[in-house]
């Protein structure tokens, strides 16, 4: 079974306004993501910077939907010595920001083989990395 990392835009996408197709598509195709992990089609990568991001939300309703979906992932990861490391490393080398280091990091410290965001920068950064996990668009 797919084990997925969903980076936390993925998680606020549905609540994006639909000013565009591509919010649209995104918006649809994580909520079908959240779907099958809910009827056990998929398993769902929950980490710290995940649980961090959520908390620091300052809109209550995307934060108490987002802390809902939490509870259909299958798979938890707190900060570890390696994630941490690595995304020191990649923060500088690859000019990641920190937390897309550390959500790629806690991807790769979980062996998700996906990590989704709907981030094209990030998707085209990690790249460089050459990490053994599929790295795509929610759409995709």
């Amino acid at each position: 079974m797919d084990l997925l990392y969903l980076d936390y835009n993925c998680f606020q996408r549905p609540f994006d306004k639909p000013l565009d197709a591509r919010i649209q598509l995104e918006a649809l195709a994580c909520l079908e993501v959240f779907r099958r992990a809910d009827e056990g089609m998929v398993n769902l990568v929950w980490s710290f910077i995940h649980q961090d991001e959520a908390t620091l939300c300052p809109f209550p309703e995307r934060k108490v939907a987002t802390l809902r979906l939490a509870e259909i992932c299958a798979v938890r990861r707190g900060p570890t010595k390696a994630i941490r490391d690595n995304a020191e490393a990649w923060g500088s080398s690859q000019k990641l920001s920190p937390k897309d280091a550390l959500h790629v990091a806690s991807a790769l410290e979980a062996t998700a083989t996906h990590f989704l965001t709907c981030d094209d920068r990030l998707l085209r950064r990690a790249a460089r990395l050459n990490l053994k996990i599929a790295l795509m668009n929610p759409v995709d």
